[in-house]
C-alpha cells in the first residue's frame, strides 16, 4: 500500500479517472491519512515518486552479500590473500555502483543506455520527416549538409525552438519531407505513415475526424464519455464557485476549505440518490478505532475492477489514422533520399568544421583525395534485405575460423562480402568449423591497418559492399550453422579528423582524453575517455548495434591492455597483483568492460565475449558479481609466441616439453575458458610469417635435403596444431588458409610495396595440390575430433607424462589418450604410457598416415592396443606403443576390462 504525504490532495471525479491512473501504475490499493492539508497537487503525479521512495528504502536494507554479490569473491575462491588488490576491487565495486546511479539519472534504464542508435544518427520519422541527432558539446552551431540541400550550412540547421541543442551537447535537426506539386498538406498535423509494414497500403480516404468520431462512438459506453464530450464541465463549475456572482468576495467570506475527507463525505451525501455511473467505484472503510495519523483503506468494487481490466486502450483507432508508404510516396518527396551523401557541419570557436557523423551507418572514407562523407541507407521495403535463417544454438565448444573479407579471394584485389559468402563460407562448413571471426568490418580509412584503426564505429566497411550485403553474409552463415563473431576495437580509435572522431567538435577532449593521455604511446591512435557518460553511451550502444542490426553472435575485444593501463601495456610485469591495481591502471576502462559484459549478457543471453589481453588481468572470465570482468573466454596469446620462438630460435632437439605444456595450459584455474590457437592473423600479417612459410616455405623437393625439410615441416605443422587444439580449453581459433599450410604471408598494399595486392589474398588453388591437400585433410579430421566426439567439451586434460629427455608428452581427456613424440630422430618401439582405465584402446588419429602426408610407419595391427597391468606415471595401467619420431597419436578407450 502507498501512503499520500500530508501535502497531497486527494481528488475525486465522478468518472474515476484517478483510479485508472493508479491501476496503470500497478497499485492494487490506495492509502491516505486522516488529516490532509489542502494543496493543489495532482494525486496521480505523487504516486511514482512515493513508490520509488518505498522501493529505495527497501533496497537500502539489502546488502550486497544477501544479493549474492562479493567484490572479492573470485579471490576467496582461488585462495588469494592480497589486501591491496582486494581493497582495489572493493573501491572499484563502489565506484561502479556510483557510476550506475549517475547513468540512471540520465537514462531510463541500461537498455536505454545501450540503444543510442535508435535516436542518434539519421532516422526516418513516421511523421513524414527525417530526424538527425549527434553529439558535439564543443560546437556552437550545427547543421546537415549534403546532396539534398546543395551542401548548404543554413538550410537544415539545429534552430532554437526546435530542440536544437541540449545541455549535454546533443544536436537535433529535423528535415521535413517536401510536398509534391499539387498536393495538399495533411489534415492531421501529426499524420503518421507506416513506411515498412504496410508499404503497399495507400490512403483509405477516411478522414482523421471521422476515425476519432468512430472511436468515441464505439469505444466508450454510456456515461463513460461524459467528460470526453463535456471536457470543460468541471473547470466551468469550479470557476463559477470561485468567481461567479454568488462567489465569496473576500478571504473572510471564503473561509476555511474543508479537508479532502470532509469534502468527499459531503459529495457522497449530496449524490447518494444519483445513478451509479455518477458515483466513484470505490469507498472509504473506517472502523472508527484509528488515530489521527492512521490511514483509511480505499477499496474498489470487484465488478468495476474486472470491467476496467477487460477494457483495452483505443490504440487500433489511432493506428487506423496511419497511412501506408504508397500514400507517402504520392504526397511527399523524401527530405533525404536513399543513397544521399551528407556530412555534419559545425561552427566552433576555431572556425567551421565538416565531419562525418559519429553515428553514421554507411560511410565512404577518403579516397583519391576526395573528402569522406556518410551515405543515407534507407532502401525501400521491397528491396531491403529480409532475414531468412535463425541464429544457431551456442555450441558447447568453439572452433573459430578467423577471416579477413578483403584478402579472402584468390585474385589480387579487395574481395567483397558477396564473394566471401559464395566461396569462403562453404569452405568453412566443409572444414568443420562452427564459427567465423571477422576482422576489419567497421569502417576504417586505411586498408593497410587491417581494420584496427576504426574511423566509423557504426558503419560496415564500404570497400566490401553494402550493409545489406553484410546482412546476407551473416544470414547465410547462420543457415550453415556457423556463428559470426566480430573482432571489435574499443581500446583505441583512428586519429583521423576528417573521417574519424578525433577533434570531432573542434575540441580535443570530446571522445578522448586530453593531452598525452589521449594518444597511444606507440601507435599514434586516440584513447577513449571511458569515464564520460556520453562516451559510455556511444561504445555500449555500438556493441548492441551490431547484435541488433546485423545479428552477430559475439565479440573478441581487441588489445585490452591498451585500454586497461595508461602505459598501454608496454611495461614490465612482475607477476604481482600490485601491477593490476597501481596508478597506471585505468579504473574507468575496467568499469566500462564490466558494464559492457553485464548489459550485453542481460540483453542477449546467448552472446559470447572473448577477451584478448596480453597481461591476463585477474578475473577476466569471473562473474561480475564475484569481482570479475564477466568475459566468457580469454585468448592464450603466449602459445603462438612460444611456437614462433621455438621454430625461429631453438634447435628441434632442444625443445622443452615442460615449457610447451605449461604455456599451452597457461592458467589452470581458467583453462576451461581459454581460447587457444597455434597461429592467428598476427603471425601472417604486418611483417610476420605463417608457420608453413617458416617450416617449408620455398622448399624444393628436388633440392638436396629438400624432401627431408619438407617432411620435418609437415610433421611439425600437424603436431603443433594437434597439441594446441586438444590440450587447451573449450575454444580454438585458426586463421584463414593456415589449415592447409598457406605458404605466403599477408602483405597489404602500402607505399613500401608500391601498393601491390600480390600478397593480399589467399591461394585457394593449393587445396588441390599434394602437401596442402594432406594438411587440409588432417585439419578437417582434427576438427571432427571435436565435432563428432566432443573432445574440447570433455573437461580439462589430465597431463600425466611430460618427458624432456625423450621429448614425449602424453595426456588424457575423458576416454581419449593423446601421445606426442617431438624428438627429431628417436623412434620408440615400445614406449610405456600410463593410463588409469584398463581396457582396449583404438587409435582414431595418427599424424603419420599417408593421407596426411606422413610415412605410414604404423601397421594396421598396431592401431589396437590392450592395456598392461603396470603402474606408470602414477597411473594403475599402461600402454606399450610404437612412437615414430615427430608423430602424434590419439587413442580412444573402446572396451573396459574389469580386473
Amino acid at each position: 500500500m502507498v501512503s499520500l504525504s500530508n501535502q497531497s490532495r486527494f481528488c475525486f471525479h465522478p468518472n474515476n479517472l484517478f483510479v485508472s491512473d493508479t491501476r496503470r501504475l500497478g497499485i492494487s490499493g490506495v492509502n491516505f491519512p486522516r488529516k490532509i492539508k489542502v494543496n493543489i497537487t495532482c494525486f496521480a503525479a505523487e504516486r511514482p515518486r512515493q513508490q520509488k521512495q518505498k522501493k529505495k528504502s527497501q533496497g537500502q536494507g539489502t546488502s550486497d552479500a544477501e544479493a549474492g554479490v562479493d567484490p572479492v569473491g573470485f579471490l576467496s575462491k582461488l585462495g588469494i590473500a592480497d589486501r591491496i588488490f582486494a581493497q582495489f576491487l572493493r573501491e572499484r565495486h563502489k565506484a561502479l555502483k556510483d557510476l550506475k546511479d549517475e547513468i540512471l539519472k540520465r537514462h531510463f534504464d541500461f537498455r536505454d543506455l545501450a540503444s543510442g542508435f535508435e535516436l542518434l544518427g539519421m532516422h526516418r520519422h513516421m511523421e513524414h520527416r527525417v530526424d538527425f541527432m549527434d553529439w558535439g558539446p564543443g560546437a556552437r552551431y550545427g547543421a546537415i549538409i549534403g546532396d539534398f540541400n546543395g551542401w548548404s550550412p543554413t538550410e537544415n540547421a539545429a534552430r532554437e525552438g526546435l530542440f536544437g541543442h541540449d545541455d549535454f551537447g546533443y544536436w537535433f535537426i529535423i528535415l521535413e519531407d517536401k510536398l509534391r506539386e499539387g498536393e495538399e498538406p495533411d489534415e492531421l498535423y501529426f499524420q503518421q505513415y507506416n513506411y515498412v509494414d504496410d508499404y503497399d497500403k495507400g490512403d483509405s480516404g477516411v478522414s482523421a475526424e471521422e476515425i476519432f468520431q468512430k472511436a468515441n462512438d464505439e469505444y466508450w459506453e454510456p456515461g463513460e464519455d461524459r467528460f470526453i464530450k463535456n471536457r470543460f464541465e468541471v473547470p466551468a463549475k469550479l470557476y463559477e464557485q470561485l468567481f461567479g456572482p454568488n462567489s465569496p468576495q473576500t478571504l473572510e467570506e471564503l473561509g476555511d476549505i474543508p479537508d479532502a475527507e470532509t469534502r468527499y463525505k459531503q459529495y457522497k451525501e449530496e449524490h447518494k440518490n444519483d445513478p451509479p455511473s455518477n458515483l466513484p467505484s470505490c469507498d472509504i472503510i473506517d472502523n472508527g478505532q484509528g488515530k489521527p495519523y492512521d490511514i483509511f483503506n480505499v477499496v474498489t468494487s470487484p465488478e468495476w475492477t474486472k470491467k476496467f481490466y477487460e477494457k483495452k486502450p483505443p490504440i487500433p483507432y489511432w493506428l487506423e489514422t496511419r497511412k501506408g508508404r504508397k500514400a507517402w510516396v504520392k504526397k511527399y518527396v523524401p527530405a533525404v533520399p536513399h543513397g544521399s551523401r551528407y556530412r555534419l557541419y559545425f561552427n566552433t570557436p576555431d572556425g567551421p568544421l565538416e565531419r562525418v557523423p559519429a553515428w553514421a551507418t554507411y560511410v565512404q572514407p577518403e579516397d583519391e583525395g576526395k573528402q569522406a562523407y556518410a551515405i543515407h541507407w534507407e532502401p525501400s521495403p521491397e528491396s531491403a534485405y529480409k532475414w531468412k535463417n535463425s541464429k544457431p544454438e551456442v555450441p558447447k565448444s568453439l572452433r573459430i575460423y578467423e577471416c579477413h573479407v578483403g584478402i579472402s579471394g584468390s585474385e589480387p584485389k579487395i574481395s567483397s562480402f558477396e564473394e566471401f559468402t559464395k566461396k569462403v563460407l562453404p569452405h568453412v562448413k566443409r572444414a568443420g568449423y562452427n564459427a567465423i571471426q571477422l576482422i576489419g568490418i567497421p569502417e576504417h580509412k586505411d586498408y593497410f591497418t587491417v581494420g584496427y584503426r576504426v574511423t566509423n564505429f557504426f558503419a560496415v566497411s564500404s570497400r566490401y559492399g553494402t550493409p545489406d550485403d553484410f546482412k546476407r553474409l551473416i544470414d547465410e552463415a547462420h543457415g550453415l550453422g556457423i556463428l559470426v563473431f566480430l573482432d571489435i576495437v574499443h581500446s583505441y580509435a583512428a586519429a583521423d579528423q576528417m573521417v574519424g572522431l578525433s577533434l570531432f567538435d573542434g575540441s580535443n577532449d570530446c571522445y578522448f582524453h586530453y593531452g598525452k593521455r589521449g594518444h597511444h604511446k606507440h601507435w599514434g591512435t586516440r584513447m577513449f575517455k571511458y569515464g564520460d557518460l556520453d562516451v559510455l553511451h556511444f561504445l555500449i550502444s555500438n556493441l548492441n548495434w551490431w547484435i541488433t542490426e546485423y545479428q552477430v553472435d559475439g565479440y573478441q575485444f581487441h588489445s585490452l591492455a591498451s585500454m586497461i593501463y595508461t602505459h598501454n601495456g608496454f611495461a614490465s610485469f612482475d607477476n604481482e597483483l600490485d601491477d593490476y591495481c597501481n596508478q597506471y591502471v585505468d579504473r574507468d576502462a575496467l568499469m566500462y568492460l564490466i558494464l559492457a559484459n553485464e548489459i550485453l549478457h542481460v540483453l542477449h543471453p546467448n552472446i559470447i565475449t572473448i577477451a584478448e589481453d596480453a597481461t591476463y588481468y585477474p578475473g577476466l572470465c569471473e562473474p561480475v558479481s564475484q569481482g570479475g570482468l564477466g568475459f566468457d573466454y580469454y585468448v592464450n596469446l603466449s602459445a603462438s609466441e612460444m611456437w614462433v620462438s621455438l621454430l625461429d630460435n631453438v634447435p628441434d632437439n632442444e625443445w622443452s616439453m615442460s615449457k610447451i605444456v605449461s604455456t599451452l595450459v597457461a592458467n589452470k584455474e581458467y583453462a576451461d575458458k581459454m581460447l587457444s590457437y597455434a597461429e592467428s592473423h598476427n603471425q601472417s600479417i604486418s611483417g610476420g610469417r605463417s608457420f608453413a612459410e617458416i617450416l617449408f616455405g620455398g622448399v624444393n623437393n628436388g633440392s638436396p635435403g629438400g624432401l627431408q625439410l619438407l617432411d620435418r615441416g609437415v610433421s611439425l605443422h600437424k603436431m603443433i596444431r594437434l597439441i594446441t587444439f586438444t590440450i587447451g580449453g573449450r575454444a580454438y581459433l585458426n586463421f584463414m588458409g593456415n589449415e592447409f599450410g598457406h605458404p605466403e604471408r599477408v602483405e597489404f598494399p602500402t607505399q613500401s610495396n608500391n601498393f601491390s595486392f600480390s600478397l593480399a589474398n589467399r591461394r585457394w588453388d593449393l587445396l588441390e595440390s599434394g602437401v596442402h591437400r594432406h594438411l587440409f585433410s588432417f585439419d578437417k579430421d582434427l576438427m571432427d575430433l571435436d565435432k563428432s566426439k566432443g573432445i574440447l567439451s570433455r573437461g580439462l586434460p589430465s597431463i600425466h607424462h611430460v618427458n624432456d629427455a625423450n621429448m614425449v608428452i602424453s595426456f588424457s581427456r575423458g576416454p581419449f589418450l593423446f601421445i606426442f613424440n617431438f624428438h627429431p630422430s628417436n623412434a620408440y618401439e615400445k614406449y610405456d604410457v600410463g593410463i588409469e582405465e584398463a581396457g582396449e584402446y583404438t587409435m582414431i588419429l595418427n599424424s603419420d598416415e599417408v593421407k596426411y602426408g606422413g610415412q605410414g610407419l604404423l601397421t594396421e595391427d598396431q592401431y589396437l592396443q590392450r592395456s598392461l597391468s603396470k603402474r606408470i606415471d602414477g597411473q594403475r595401467n599402461c600402454l606399450e606403443v610404437f612412437l615414430p619420431s615427430r608423430t602424434a597419436q590419439v587413442y580412444k578407450l573402446t572396451r573396459i576390462l574389469r580386473i
